[in-house]
């Protein structure tokens, strides 16, 4: 892989990663068509670049969210502390405190199942036809959800089984094609959440899963890139900071229109793209199995 495609996938993974279209699903299709599927391991840390990211824009919530989390477990709420650290008291401190048990209850599942299937991630679950039917099939369940859900609760109404259902429908993206944010966000809805408010803690549930996952093959990949059918380590690189920088300018303009407008267009380009990649599949073009499994 030269830099050339590294930056290509780097613009696929920081423009798809936080809409419900499947980052995975578009860089196993664009690997394909450049020559190679780049492989999970590379998906998997490209996402810190988009992760990355995702600390940055929400840095104030996340440290309030962790210091309101901190000072709990120390019994520090109501003292002089707080209010010279400009935290939050009473309820408002006992939701942040909240949320981040939320945050990391609902991270369970995809860690468990995450680990539980991990070679299946790798191969079996990266097989086109696969992939086709959940950008279809899931894109369907998105509208659908999108068109029933009640859209009338906010996040600071989240409860402990809310927090670990959101966590299995962030399970749902392991298989390519599902997408992380698109599985959390058609949960939300489902359960009666605000587009808004679904989004943004799709954001923040999938800060542990993916820094672990990317973590994980980071280390387990060391001395695996640059070996035939694996990426080097400097494309991947170069791959991931791109990822960062338009994932960045994501969040921004994906956060402004989600609570103004449907999401019929994801589901409209979720069934356009399926439909093409099973053309593609039809025509010889594309290879249905990972030729990294």
């Amino acid at each position: 892989m030269g830099a050339g495609e590294a930056i290509l996938l780097g613009l696929v993974q920081g423009l798809t990663e936080f809409l419900p279209v499947s980052s995975s699903a578009h860089l196993r299709i664009v690997g394909d068509l450049m020559g190679s599927d780049p492989g999970a391991a590379f998906t998997a840390i490209t996402q810190l670049g988009t992760e990355t990211a995702v600390l940055l824009y929400f840095r104030r919530d996340i440290v309030r969210i962790v210091g309101a989390w901190w000072h709990a477990l120390r019994g520090a709420y109501g003292t002089d502390w707080r209010a010279r650290a400009g935290m939050p008291r009473g309820e408002k401190a006992d939701h942040d405190a909240l949320m981040a048990w939320f945050i990391a209850l609902g991270s369970l599942p995809i860690i468990v199942l995450g680990l539980a299937f991990q070679d299946q991630i790798e191969s079996t679950f990266r097989n086109l036809w696969l992939v086709a039917l959940t950008l279809a099939g899931f894109g369907l369940v998105l509208g659908w959800a999108d068109r029933v859900g009640a859209k009338k609760r906010a996040l600071t109404e989240l409860t402990g089984r809310d927090a670990v259902q959101f966590g299995f429908w962030q399970a749902l993206a392991l298989v390519p094609g599902v997408s992380r944010s698109g599985g959390t966000i058609t949960g939300g809805l489902l359960m009666g959440y605000t587009r808004e408010a679904a989004a943004r803690y799709s954001f923040l549930l999938a800060i542990p899963a993916v820094f672990g996952s990317g973590l994980f093959q980071l280390v387990k990949s060391v001395d695996e890139f640059g070996k035939a059918g694996t990426p080097s380590l400097g494309p991947t690189l170069i791959a991931t900071l791109v990822a960062f920088a338009v994932g960045y300018l994501v969040i921004i303009v994906f956060l402004k229109i989600v609570s103004t407008f449907s999401y019929k267009p994801f589901v409209w380009y979720r069934l356009g793209l399926a439909a093409l990649v099973v053309i593609l599949l039809l025509t010889g073009v594309l290879d249905a199995n990972s030729a990294t499994a």
